[in-house]
């Protein structure tokens, strides 16, 4: 599908060219059937904008800075494909996997996230606050998530496994039940973040103010005491 508007502009040109010719042959009026032509090609790719995917794989699609509006995605799987810098807006993800894809700075305004799973991809930078509230939810397994923002969504159960999520913003994120499992959380966000019953006994790096948060039932492991210690300023041997 992506790569079809690829080959599409070089058989446009070459189309033009040869209609050009017939139309001085026949005595037809180029520039007429140009306008007809080109109208028609346009309610053809705004008809294509609206597809809806389903069942799909999508495999070394590279699709960056590209932008698209109101396309849906249904149990579909993107495997190494490049969308950094891309702009999904009023999209829908519903059932998908992402698996080795370069997503950083990915733009998913308005767009709806639901039950969609993300393995060994880089994702920099993206601000998943931007998505719809309403049915989200992520698996991150073996992802870069550095500088990416989660503020304000509600994660009840996420699952966070061998990622990088340096510097996230994680205020105001309701992540009660989550798992974060062997996690590099170095610098990550947290202000009135909800990690009640939350597990992050293999987590490290972090930083958690526990008269800010609310870590009521959350599990850490003894070497992560220093990170629910740090705004006292003691030393733990």
């Amino acid at each position: 599908m992506f790569t079809f508007f690829i080959r599409f502009n070089s058989l446009w040109c070459i189309f033009m060219h040869m209609l050009s010719t017939r139309c001085e042959e026949h005595g037809f009026d180029f520039y007429a059937l140009r306008l007809i032509i080109l109208l028609l090609t346009e309610h053809l790719i705004a008809e294509m904008e609206r597809i809806v995917h389903e069942d799909k794989t999508f495999e070394k699609v590279v699709y960056a800075e590209k932008v698209v509006k109101g396309r849906e995605f249904q149990s579909c799987s993107f495997i190494n494909c490049d969308f950094s810098n891309s702009e999904f807006y009023y999209s829908k993800f519903m059932d998908c996997k992402f698996d080795g894809c370069n997503l950083s700075m990915m733009k998913l305004s308005e767009s709806t996230v639901n039950n969609v799973t993300f393995s060994n991809s880089k994702i920099l930078g993206v601000n998943f606050s931007e998505c719809q509230d309403f049915l989200f939810s992520v698996m991150f397994d073996s992802c870069i998530l550095d500088y990416s923002s989660f503020q304000g969504k509600k994660m009840l159960k996420t699952k966070f496994i061998r990622t990088s999520m340096k510097e996230v913003n994680l205020n105001k994120t309701n992540l009660s039940s989550s798992l974060f499992d062997q996690t590099d959380l170095s610098g990550a966000l947290f202000e009135a973040t909800n990690l009640s019953s939350a597990n992050l006994i293999s987590a490290y790096g972090f930083a958690i103010d526990p008269e800010l948060n609310i870590i009521k039932k959350a599990s850490f492991s003894q070497h992560g005491l220093a990170g629910l210690l740090a705004r006292y300023q003691i030393n733990i041997v």
